[in-house]
């Protein structure tokens, strides 16, 4: 069963849930609840009102699931997470439909509000579970067959190597891993050829074995002691879309650092496995798209003084307009203010200062208050760019800073931003040093994002602008 086929049977499960959950709650206002109201039975009609909201209805849930990530890693699933997720998605689903639609229902006292939330909840939270946990047991029945795998490649062919192909290919129960051969570490870790694993390569030429054999997962079995191998192969896995293990020590353990996900699963330390659960990522692009737009309606007034002292305080275009390296690497046209004079890079690519006298005195203001970077809501508006993200940069800077931090990759899992905690933290960089010192707190954003997090940054983004004291 491919993912295209299995999708479409969750996605067909919930119209088909959605619908009849309406269907029973429609049959139930009219039988129960109506004659409460009106003190008399009340002729049961299939009219306008149930046909549009038998259309709306199964939609408004099925871009809800989406939105949520219901539809994502469907071979991943386990009965759990289903539960979870149905719980918490019909738990919003049926609050919106409510407010929506039901809370201005005629009523004859409190508990008719009452009983019509828990009746709809009820059907539509046993009606979507019942197929989702089906269908969801029976994939990981599969899983569990070795009739569905994800094709993995081992890093490394040592002995940690070979004692987790052994094990896992041993497990009665399957958690999924389909072994297509390893790759060398250092030349000398050739153990896995001898159990009959073919050798893909080198580390070096992992992307290379990842696209000719369709690899979801890599196992990196190098010592943990040996954390610039680990490093430089994450950083060559980093953009590749594979899931990230590492064989874990005693100490790893110990630490807390593994979290099982599976009782059938083999020890592994997952990197990265998810940055933000779906349902935030969707709320975050909401919110950006929401808090931009109003802000550009807002604060116009503001943009249309600042655009005239601009003009006036030197010759030169209003805006700036230069292109940064965005999310997967894709470059985009930042728009500032202009805070320099013009032909500012005549010499090349240049970091500026507190001390840069090619920043006009309208321009220094600007930059302390942070008032050059508003129009880029434009650019958050479009998608390039998100209110609270690491700063994009130019390929010239960020080539710089591959050549000391390798590790800066992992920036483009995620759009850049208007602010960052980096930028809270240090301000404009002024040289190459400094921009690898703000990537340390670049990473820890991706690596504890949160729609909390966003909010605190943005919070201090707002105090340093009031204060005017931004470097």
């Amino acid at each position: 069963m491919d993912r295209r086929t299995q999708v479409s049977l969750y996605v067909i499960s919930d119209l088909l849930s959605a619908a009849t959950a309406w269907t029973l709650f429609y049959l139930y206002r009219k039988k129960v609840l109506e004659p409460l109201t009106f003190g008399y039975a009340v002729p049961v009609e299939l009219d306008r009102n149930y046909a549009i909201g038998l259309f709306a209805v199964p939609l408004f849930w099925l871009g809800l699931y989406t939105m949520i990530g219901g539809y994502s890693d469907i071979f991943r699933r386990h009965r759990t997470k289903e539960l979870g997720q149905t719980l918490l998605i019909s738990l919003i689903g049926v609050v919106v439909i409510f407010f929506v639609l039901l809370l201005d229902d005629q009523v004859p006292d409190a508990t008719y509000l009452a009983r019509s939330f828990a009746v709809l909840f009820g059907l539509h939270f046993g009606l979507t579970l019942l197929p989702r946990f089906l269908l969801t047991s029976r994939t990981v029945r599969m899983v569990h067959d070795r009739r569905i795998g994800f094709n993995t490649v081992l890093v490394g062919g040592n002995e940690r190597a070979v004692a987790i192909h052994h094990e896992i290919e041993g497990m009665r129960k399957s958690p999924g891993n389909r072994f297509v051969g390893f790759v060398s570490v250092n030349g000398g870790d050739q153990q896995l050829g001898a159990a009959g694993l073919p050798c893909l390569g080198r580390w070096t030429e992992l992307r290379r074995a990842i696209d000719a054999h369709g690899v979801e997962e890599a196992i990196i079995a190098v010592e943990s002691s040996e954390h610039e191998h680990i490093s430089r192969i994450i950083n060559e896995l980093e953009g590749t879309n594979v899931r990230i293990k590492v064989i874990p020590d005693m100490y790893d353990i110990m630490a807390g650092s593994v979290k099982m996900t599976s009782i059938f699963g083999a020890p592994l330390i997952e990197v990265n496995p998810q940055i933000m659960p779906a349902w935030q990522f969707a709320l975050k692009r909401l919110f950006d798209i929401v808090f931009s737009a109003f802000a550009l309606v807002l604060l116009s007034p503001l943009f249309l003084v600042l655009a005239v002292l601009v003009r006036t305080s030197s010759p030169g275009p209003v805006f700036f307009r230069q292109e940064r390296i965005g999310r997967f690497g894709r470059p985009f046209r930042i728009i500032k203010f202009r805070s320099m004079y013009a032909d500012a890079e005549q010499a090349g690519p240049q970091l500026s200062s507190s001390t840069d006298p090619r920043i006009t005195p309208i321009g220094r203001f600007l930059r302390r208050a942070r008032l050059d970077e508003l129009p880029q809501f434009w650019n958050v508006l479009k998608g390039d760019m998100s209110l609270v993200g690491p700063r994009p940069e130019r390929r010239y800077f960020i080539d710089r800073i591959m050549e000391v931090a390798p590790h800066y990759r992992h920036l483009h899992k995620v759009r850049p931003g208007i602010t960052s905690w980096g930028q809270v933290k240090f301000g404009y960089a002024e040289n190459v040093d400094q921009m690898v010192r703000r990537l340390k707190y670049d990473i820890l954003y991706i690596e504890n994002m949160s729609l909390a997090v966003d909010l605190k940054i943005l919070a201090y983004t707002v105090i340093i602008m009031l204060k005017g004291d931004g470097k």
